[in-house]
């Protein structure tokens, strides 16, 4: 290959400088939260933020109601959110989505679902913003971009690609128990009211004493789950591409409100430090019979908004929105969600995106921040903007800090991959023997009908995967996929990097 060509293929920075790494996060610690100063990764996520305006670079296509959230058991000892305390009672906001069609898709595609909350508590609103499913694809929010445009319309024909797709995921291993979820029967759900929903990521909880605690948010539907197959999906695609939306609106509009029980798995510090894999990895779960789920309350969806532009379309969610007693971790997806939504906000709303009445808190706000398009309060008048000052506005709250957290390691930019505890396929394949003879196969078919047109290649990836991930599992797709079960053996003895080199096309 010429010296010319070669330097095309390499990446650099917006003004032309070399990238070190464009997969892996600076963090501080392979375990350790993700650092300021990784400025290749806020290029990437703040450009990402600004493709697309006004609608949504994902989850655009979107449904919401208004509802409650009942606590019914006690959790008090892991937590002082007073949201989260024995009979409190809060309003709340939730949207769900599709995640990578337009505003104009069709909502019975095979897809995951965006679901997001927005809780009015008496501290301020806390957002929950996750999928339904507990895990995700990627786990570093390097991938983020990537994995989104992987997914959207390819530049050339301007059409989804399943080429794109399916290559993306191939290449990292990571992806493996999602795509399965999302392969099998609960990959189109019948109706947002009858699926699960998560919060996915790992968060903390801190209790009035500062003692903290790591935990998964679950949100288990009290409907019941129901799932489309394709040949249902597709027969409601061509007589209602609002199908999801039109069953929310009209079930909450009969009095039917959807409800689910609210539970959390909890994880201690040291069962953190000890625990077989990285339990700040999205792309893994904490299973239940480790960490069992504990009943926290009841989220019920009972009125629908009055204007869907005004309600659901400028409705606005960020995880960087928790309240006392509720906080982060070190998960690297998290750590870039947390700046990446606000600031995608900002620039689809506007910078006062939060005084639009769906996003505004319920209790009195004081803050430092001025000016903006579209500032409708008063612009806090003659109120003094700098802190500190002389007349006592405002103070900060010490008392409502996070526990520190300690951190161990060097910064620089980790490859999960590396650590010999981390197993891309036990999850997949633990979910594999768990399901009935009949969802296995349905699980097949909808896989070998979403690759199809795939090359030959990335096919040979997934196999050997499903390979890795159970012998059955494996021999299943490869035959479903027309693909040579020797090879796949074979090739199931390397590495990632080597698998990567030998599926490659010239």
């Amino acid at each position: 290959m010429s010296e010319n060509k070669e330097n095309k293929r390499k990446l650099t920075n917006e003004v032309g400088a070399p990238v070190a790494d464009n997969e892996h996060s600076v963090t501080a610690g392979a375990r350790g939260p993700v650092v300021f100063n990784d400025v290749w990764l806020m290029e990437k996520i703040g450009h990402f933020n600004r493709e697309v305006i006004p609608e949504r670079r994902m989850h655009a296509k979107g449904w919401g109601a208004y509802g409650t959230l009942t606590i019914t058991g006690d959790i008090s000892k892991y937590t002082k959110a007073k949201v989260l305390q024995p009979g409190a009672v809060t309003e709340t906001f939730t949207r769900f989505s599709t995640v990578a069609g337009e505003r104009g898709a069709a909502d019975c595609e095979r897809d995951i679902r965006g679901v997001a909350t927005k809780f009015y508590t008496e501290e301020g609103n806390w957002d929950l913003v996750g999928n339904n499913t507990p895990t995700f694809f990627i786990r570093d929010v390097h991938d983020f971009s990537d994995l989104n445009r992987a997914v959207k319309r390819d530049p050339r024909t301007g059409r989804r690609s399943a080429q794109n797709n399916w290559d993306f995921w191939t290449l990292l291993p990571e992806t493996f128990h999602q795509r399965t979820i999302v392969m099998s029967d609960r990959g189109i759900p019948a109706s947002f009211r009858h699926m699960h929903f998560f919060g996915e990521h790992t968060f903390s909880l801190y209790n009035a004493n500062n003692e903290r605690v790591w935990t998964k948010f679950h949100f288990k539907t009290q409907q019941g789950i129901k799932n489309l197959t394709n040949e249902e999906a597709v027969a409601i695609n061509g007589q209602d591409r609002e199908f999801h939306g039109k069953d929310l609106f009209e079930a909450i509009e009969k009095g039917n409100f959807p409800k689910w029980t609210m539970y959390v798995q909890i994880m201690t510090e040291e069962q953190a430090n000890n625990h077989e894999e990285n339990p700040f990895d999205i792309t893994k779960i904490w299973r239940h019979k480790d960490f069992p789920l504990i009943e926290v309350g009841v989220l019920e969806l009972n009125r629908n908004p009055e204007n869907y532009y005004a309600e659901v379309e400028q409705s606005a969610f960020t995880p960087a929105h928790v309240v006392p007693g509720i906080g982060f971790s070190p998960d690297k997806f998290l750590q870039g969600r947390l700046f990446a939504y606000g600031d995608a906000q900002r620039y689809r709303l506007g910078v006062n995106f939060n005084h639009i009445p769906v996003n505004r808190a319920k209790v009195e706000v004081n803050e430092y921040h001025r000016d903006g398009a579209m500032r409708t309060d008063g612009n806090y008048g003659r109120t003094t903007a700098y802190t500190p000052n002389s007349e006592g506005y405002w103070s900060a709250q010490p008392e409502v800090a996070e526990p520190p957290l300690p951190l161990n390691g060097v910064m620089w930019r980790f490859d999960p991959k590396d650590d010999p505890t981390d197993d891309n396929f036990r999850a997949g394949g633990n979910l594999w023997r768990l399901l009935a003879e009949d969802k296995k196969q349905l699980l097949i078919d909808n896989t070998a009908t979403d690759i199809a047109p795939v090359t030959e290649n990335v096919k040979y990836r997934h196999a050997v995967h499903c390979q890795k991930a159970d012998p059955e599992y494996g021999k299943r797709m490869t035959k479903a996929l027309d693909l040579d079960y020797d090879k796949v053996l074979e090739l199931a003895k390397l590495d990632n990097n080597a698998l990567i080199q030998a599926t490659i096309e010239a």
